[in-house]
């Protein structure tokens, strides 16, 4: 019984010692050919989705840089551009959550203020503009920087312009260092935007009185053809109702008469509409050619040697 276990047991080591002879080499092989992951192929690989717009995978590959390296230097970029991939895929919230990652933890360095900036830029895509200039208001607060603080004051100033505030943009661009005024172009844009008073607008009120024949509000609001509908349409009705009455069909024509009543309060407030539409598409039209002709796009940039600004304009 002995004798025969002592011989297993010989057999199971020999036939052991055969099959780790075998599998080494191909153990080693297979350990060389496991992928390492070193900072530079990391960070390169989540750079490669983000310029091939493959926005959610980059946020993932940039996560995974920043588990596997936190001490990298490029730690704080790996974030800025977690917040730039959730603003291209338009997850603006998420983005915000990323750019305040960078105020709270990173403080006066070129991605933070450029994380400001971007806040804001979110804000404006959400259509919270208050939560825009007050975002920018607390950059001009913590910034010693001229040039950060200039670019604060220039982006406010054409938030107000996009929500057709004169006043409140000119107050802004008086802000803004003498030093700067000409690289913002202000003399052109003051000249511009002094002819917002030249824009053409109608008379809301105007345009309600006129309604009292039917359809001439919508002319005066050149809305022609919805003039002409209303202009037959409320005439058919009045017209039916006459003729109810003079039948002696009093039921039919109080009832056409209520219809009508209908029809004509319609009249008026949509030509009172029509006026503030025709008012806000006529503003939009200046603000654009505005933008078209005298903004100027510009980012912070910070070297050694201070700031510097890159200037795009439009002619």
């Amino acid at each position: 019984m002995i004798k025969n276990l002592s011989r297993t047991t010989g057999f199971f080591l020999v036939a052991f010692t055969i099959i780790f002879v075998l599998l080494f080499p191909f153990s080693q092989s297979f350990a060389e050919s496991v992928l390492k992951i070193n900072p530079d192929k990391q960070f390169g690989f989540a750079e490669n989705y983000f310029s091939n717009k493959e926005y959610f995978r980059a946020i993932g590959e940039y996560k995974r840089f920043i588990y596997f390296f936190p001490e990298d230097v490029r730690v704080e970029q790996a974030v800025y551009k977690i917040g730039m991939s959730y603003f291209k895929a338009r997850y603006f919230k998420d983005a915000i959550n990323s750019f305040k990652t960078i105020i709270n933890k990173y403080e006066d360095t070129d991605l933070s203020t450029k994380a400001y900036f971007m806040i804001s830029k979110c804000y404006v895509k959400l259509n919270e503009a208050g939560s825009a200039i007050a975002n920018l208001h607390n950059l001009i607060t913590i910034r010693d920087d001229m040039h950060a603080r200039d670019e604060a004051y220039y982006k406010i100033c054409w938030i107000y312009i996009e929500m057709a505030s004169w006043e409140k943009a000119r107050l802004y661009f008086g802000k803004i260092s003498e030093q700067n005024k000409d690289r913002y172009r202000l003399k052109r844009l003051s000249v511009e935007i002094e002819k917002e008073t030249l824009i053409q607008k109608k008379n809301s009120e105007l345009a309600g009185f006129l309604s009292i024949i039917p359809g001439a509000g919508f002319f005066y609001c050149e809305r022609y053809q919805d003039a002409l509908i209303a202009f037959l349409l409320n005439g058919g009705m009045i017209c039916a109702a006459y003729e109810s009455f003079d039948d002696d069909n009093n039921a039919l024509g109080a009832l056409i008469s209520f219809v009508e009543l209908g029809f004509y309060a319609g009249n008026i407030y949509g030509a009172v509409t029509a006026a503030h539409k025709y008012n806000k598409a006529k503003t939009g039209q200046f603000i654009e050619k505005l933008k078209r002709n005298t903004k100027v796009r510009l980012s912070t940039g910070r070297r050694n040697d201070g700031i510097t600004l890159c200037f795009q304009y439009s002619f």
